[in-house]
Parts: C-alpha cells; sequence; structure tokens
C-alpha cells in the first residue's frame, strides 16, 4: 500500500515538473546584468537575451543592479524565488568574489545554479602612447626593471582588468604600483593622456583603442593569436601559461526546478547558435564558449575550476574589498 501510495506521488510530481517547464515561461523572464548598462558584459546580455527570448518564445528582459565589484546584483539573484524567471547574467568575477570580498552574503557554488556558460572575452596589453618598449619581450624586461616606475591601471577592485593585472604582477613575479579608477571609462582617458603607463582589459573596451592607433598595443592574453589582431604575440610566449579570458556564465537562483534548469539549458545553447547573436560576438571580439561548456555541468566545472585559480592569487596580492 505504501509502495504504490510513493509511486503515485512520484508520478504526480513528475507530472507537475514536466507540466511547469512546458508552460514556462508564462510572464517575462529578467536577466540581471550586476554592472552598468553599457558595459561589455550588458551588451552581451542584451544580445542574447533577444536570441533567448525567441528560443523560449517570450520576453526576456535585462535589468540592470550595479556596484561592489558585481556582488550586489549577483545577491539580488541569489535570493530571488526558484521559479526560472530571475536569472543571472555574470562574468569571470563570480570566480573571484569569494577571496576578494570578506563579507560576501551569498555562495556562488551553493545559491545558483550555472545554465551554461556563453562566452570568452579575450584581453589585451596596452600602453600609453610612446612608451619606451617596442615588443612584448622588450616590455617584459622593461616591467621588471623599472618596477618601482611603473603605474598599473585597472577599472576598480574585482574588475577584469584589475583581476589581469593581479595575474600579470604574479607572471613577472614583480609588483607595480596599481591605479585603481571608478570603471574602464576613466582608466582609458588616464592612460590616453600618459598618466598611467600599462593597462590590460577586454577587447570589447580596447579595439577601437588599437585600431585607431590611440594606445602601444603589445599582447593578447589567449593561448593564441586573435583574428582581430593578428600581429599581437601572445602573452604567454614570453610568460608561460599565461591565459585569462573573461568568461561569461548565466546562471538560476537555487531552487529552481530540473525540468525548467534543462528548458533553460536548451534555450541557452540554441541561441548561442543564433546568426545575429553569433555576429554581433564577432564584432566584439568575443569567443563562443565550447559545445560542453555551454551545458550546466560545464559551466559548473568552469566556475569551481576558476575559483581554485584565482583565490591563491587574490591571497598572495591580499587585496580585499568590503
Amino acid at each position: 500500500m505504501l509502495k504504490n501510495s510513493w509511486r503515485t506521488f512520484a508520478a504526480v510530481a513528475s507530472a507537475l515538473a514536466i507540466g511547469t517547464a512546458t508552460a514556462y515561461p508564462d510572464k517575462p523572464v529578467t536577466i540581471i546584468v550586476p554592472f552598468a548598462a553599457g558595459g561589455p558584459t550588458d551588451v552581451v546580455a542584451r544580445t542574447l537575451s533577444q536570441a533567448l527570448g525567441t528560443q523560449l518564445k517570450g520576453s526576456v528582459v535585462v535589468e540592470n543592479v550595479g556596484g561592489a565589484g558585481g556582488t550586489i546584483g549577483a545577491g539580488k539573484a541569489a535570493r530571488a524565488a526558484g521559479d526560472g524567471y530571475t536569472l543571472l547574467f555574470h562574468h569571470i568575477g563570480m570566480s573571484t568574489a569569494p577571496a576578494l570580498y570578506r563579507r560576501l552574503d551569498f555562495k556562488p557554488t551553493e545559491d545558483l545554479i550555472p545554465i551554461g556558460a556563453v562566452v570568452d572575452v579575450p584581453m589585451t596589453l596596452i600602453a600609453k602612447p610612446g612608451l619606451q618598449p617596442a615588443n612584448l619581450k622588450e616590455l617584459v624586461s622593461y616591467l621588471k626593471a623599472n618596477k618601482d616606475k611603473v603605474n598599473l591601471a585597472n577599472a576598480g577592485i574585482g574588475s577584469a582588468s584589475h583581476l589581469c593585472g593581479l595575474l600579470l604582477q604574479s607572471a613577472l613575479k614583480t609588483d607595480m604600483t596599481t591605479v585603481p579608477f571608478q570603471g574602464t571609462g576613466p582608466a582609458m582617458t588616464a592612460l590616453l593622456g600618459g598618466q598611467v603607463d600599462v593597462m590590460c582589459d577586454q577587447t570589447t573596451n580596447t579595439t577601437g583603442q588599437i585600431k585607431g592607433g590611440r594606445v602601444k598595443a603589445y599582447a593578447v592574453t589567449s593561448k593564441g593569436k586573435l583574428a582581430n589582431f593578428p600581429d599581437l604575440p601572445p602573452l604567454a610566449s614570453e610568460l608561460p601559461g599565461f591565459e585569462v579570458g573573461v568568461w561569461h556564465i548565466l546562471y538560476a537562483p537555487k531552487g529552481t526546478p530540473a525540468a525548467i534548469v534543462s528548458r533553460l539549458e536548451a534555450a541557452l545553447q540554441a541561441a548561442i547558435k543564433d546568426a545575429a547573436f553569433a555576429s554581433k560576438m564577432k564584432e566584439l571580439g568575443a569567443e563562443i564558449m565550447p559545445a560542453e561548456r555551454q551545458t550546466s555541468a560545464g559551466a559548473r566545472a568552469l566556475l569551481t575550476s576558476e575559483i581554485a585559480k584565482w583565490g591563491p592569487i587574490i591571497q598572495a596580492a591580499k587585496v580585499y574589498a568590503d
């Protein structure tokens, strides 16, 4: 009797889950972007939202909840109802937040469910106009010899440029004077004006300046050369093992039914293949993630491995944010 009752309950629960996924979504889905509107992550998210909406046959809107290196928006998403109607689109900062922030009110690997990884944005190492070194090899020697004179700019603690700068100093085994700014715009302005010497940032932020000849470009942070910059060598050619990109993952809050997670996972994979989305990503210099990373399991593995990678680097640098 009890066995039959349990089977009946399981069958009803399964039917309800399937019914929920079939009806989903029956109202707009919101993607929280934990950064200001107009930034690189926001641009990718808004392009993705259009393709995702087509696949879900519903409305997908973006809500910008910036502040504290993306942790405010991420925390809001982590506390949202697990019903599939509030999602989070976050970048590499999700893996560094546990080490950077002393008081983090959510746990990335416990409070959010990765739906799939979407794109990886390579970075470039650029310098003020007229910096002395003629190429990457000379730059590496110059940075080591002039560590007390070189100013390394970034867009603020927890930003992609900050993280790349930390990795650069770790690879060089050299500490430089870092100058944080309130965003990429002010940092780039200071670099163009010669107030700072070097900066590492996403191709979405640096491509225009490089192609316009307004900054001196030395290298890319990808494993190999980039199609957009065939003349720039990978940093790994002088600093073996150096590789960093600003990967982006779509998340749902914990408690989201497995059937809805699967629905979102399939819709995301189809959206990534959308011609308009792929074209825009190529324009931005963003690389589509491999198929195995576009799954929930693949994205979780990426997040976990990146948390393990960045924790020791941040702890060694003794850089923390409240």
